[in-house]
């Protein structure tokens, strides 16, 4: 991504390691502290949005000093224990040592920074191979950041050798990747989709920012929108969306769920956090592992192959606490 290309190859290098052994550590304090001090149920809303809002900051405030570390594409190398090259997993299998590869995604005016506790979480116990991908600023059309990540998943799946991905995307990151899969066959690529705070139905928050066209798109009612409406025959990959009841940037905050009849989707509801916290809070991050763990050993051996996706939409969900 180029953005600020004078400044960034000269500040991000220096600014990476000095920020986040710092940040991190003081980012996740914070959220431990947040996480105690979670409204429980029997709470009135306004303390809870409260609470909430104090996190919301604490995230943000955190963010902004890593920010600067996340402005460049991150390096790739290929997972130990692979054949990369060859577009095949070798003797490793599909799954093989590091697992499917975790692509992540960023929302809106974001970058990877975003994910530097999220990608700690997933990478925790090595078996996966976790890498983000920046797209530009400068996007204005969600068509085409989902070519890019399509063409950024083949170049995933040639250099560590493996078929299918996994995706975690936040915000908009989620829409792009929804869309990839949905409308430019990329459910033969990404097993599991993970959606974090994404209008998957259009969020009405924020009308003066209507102005720009990436934001239009993702309005009740944009073309985009109802694109991913239309059916989805046999569509491969699994979606779960977590949403949260808090979700000021989601409006309605039930935006946030995949509801598509075709689509074999989990909506997961989190009590008591904001968009900013959904991609960093501790309880988040070890239930999308679990997602990411349960679905490890249902894994396809050919990309071909196909998944009844009758009736499978989790119309539900299972909420979970923060606490």
């Amino acid at each position: 991504m180029k953005v600020l290309p004078h400044l960034t190859p000269l500040f991000t290098p220096l600014l990476t390691p000095l920020l986040t052994p710092f940040v991190t550590p003081i980012l996740e304090s914070w959220l431990l502290r947040a996480g105690r001090l979670r409204p429980a149920p029997h709470l009135p809303l306004s303390t809870a949005l409260y609470r909430s809002a104090t996190l919301e900051l604490a995230v943000l405030a955190g963010h902004l000093l890593l920010y600067p570390s996340g402005l460049t594409q991150e390096r790739r190398t290929a997972p130990a224990g692979t054949t990369p090259g060859t577009g095949t997993a070798g003797t490793a299998g599909i799954v093989g040592k590091t697992g499917r590869p975790v692509v992540l995604l960023h929302g809106f005016i974001d970058n990877r920074s975003v994910f530097v506790l999220l990608r700690r979480a997933l990478a925790k116990d090595r078996r996966r191979h976790v890498e983000s991908l920046n797209y530009s600023l400068l996007t204005c059309d969600i068509r085409t950041a989902a070519e890019l990540l399509a063409r950024h998943v083949e170049e995933v799946c040639l250099r560590t050798g493996q078929r299918q991905v996994d995706i975690v995307g936040h915000s908009l990151g989620g829409l792009i990747a929804r869309y990839y899969v949905q409308r430019l066959g990329g459910d033969t690529r990404v097993r599991t989709l993970v959606t974090l705070g994404t209008p998957h139905g259009g969020t009405a928050v924020a009308p003066l920012l209507s102005a720009h066209p990436i934001v239009r798109q993702m309005r009740p009612g944009s073309d985009v929108v109802a694109e991913l409406e239309q059916p989805a025959p046999g569509c491969r990959t699994r979606f779960v969306a977590f949403w949260s009841d808090l979700d000021q940037v989601m409006s309605p905050v039930e935006t946030a769920r995949v509801d598509h009849p075709d689509l074999l989707a989990h909506n997961v509801r989190v009590s008591g956090i904001g968009h900013l916290a959904l991609p960093v809070h501790p309880a988040v991050a070890a239930d999308i592992r679990r997602a990411l763990d349960a679905d490890a050993d249902t894994t396809r051996t050919d990309s071909a192959d196909s998944t009844d996706t009758e009736d499978a939409t989790d119309t539900t969900g299972s909420p979970i606490s923060v606490a």
